[in-house]
């Protein structure tokens, strides 16, 4: 084939191809068109100050510099809160109140969890109804020192006692399932969680009759001695103490004079 021949064909054949791209493109239909929509704003939330806890304070301990004013959303404010708007001196005024349960950082300010002005802490966290009484205790009568606040505890009397004339011991539980308030001074494990204190005085939280019945033991017995009670025994109802140490046995306590003479009880009608 002559070279003029070969040189026309592959002419041709470029055409070709660029013939058949260009009627490709021709058919290929256009992109579609692409809307963006533009989401609405969001609404503007409703903010207020609300004065709360910066940091942990312990049950007793002054607030001094742990409150603070930190922003809450104004659909959330519960009627207890302590507002910016409706107090902007609360920090001021509050930094010499005492808490009469233990705060935690990032809780907002109760009020109903402080101390009134006047008032005495312990008569504050005592029941309605209960009597704080201390009794005296040590490392060898307190559970080797693990007893804490808060704790449950029978209390175990022992006392000299003589049958003809052979001398011994009596022990018997006398209170059954009370609440501890205090050791010595301290009315909450500290902020390390340590859960070791040996102590002297453990005050307990009792009923006017409980009171009583402790009182009586204090002045008889040669020890009395606090057992640790399991946390889950702090609803069981006690229906066995030592009531008869105050109460006569079967006239009752009216016209009765209990007398007790070296640990002994004797009884007498009253004059």
């Amino acid at each position: 084939m002559a070279p003029s021949r070969v040189i026309v064909l592959g002419i041709a054949g470029i055409a070709a191809i660029g013939a058949g791209l260009i009627a490709r493109n021709m058919a290929t239909p256009p992109p579609p068109e692409v809307i963006v929509e533009h989401a609405p704003s969001q609404q503007q939330i409703a903010i207020e100050e609300v004065l709360v806890i910066g940091r942990d304070v312990t049950m007793g301990s002054e607030l001094g510099d742990a409150l603070v004013w930190q922003q809450w959303p104004r659909d959330g404010l519960q009627d207890y809160f302590v507002t910016r708007n409706a107090e902007p001196e609360a920090i001021e005024r509050l930094q010499t109140s005492v808490a009469r349960v233990p705060l935690y950082a990032g809780e907002p300010l109760r009020l109903g969890k402080l101390i009134g002005e006047g008032q005495s802490f312990m008569a504050t966290i005592l029941p309605s109804g209960k009597r704080a009484i201390a009794t005296q205790i040590s490392a060898a009568t307190s559970a080797g020192g693990f007893i804490l606040p808060d704790d449950r505890v029978d209390v175990i009397m022992t006392r000299r006692s003589q049958v003809d004339n052979v001398e011994g011991f009596v022990t018997e539980t006398i209170l059954r399932n009370i609440r501890v308030l205090a050791i010595d001074q301290t009315i909450q494990e500290d902020e390390e969680g340590r859960r070791v204190r040996v102590g002297e005085t453990a005050t307990l939280e009792l009923t006017p009759q409980q009171a009583e019945i402790i009182t009586v033991a204090q002045q008889m017995a040669d020890r009395l001695t606090l057992a640790l009670r399991p946390v889950v025994d702090a609803n069981e109802q006690i229906d066995q103490e030592a009531d008869y140490l105050v109460t006569g046995s079967g006239t009752g306590r009216r016209g009765t004079v209990r007398v007790i003479r070296s640990g002994e009880i004797s009884e007498m009608g009253a004059r």
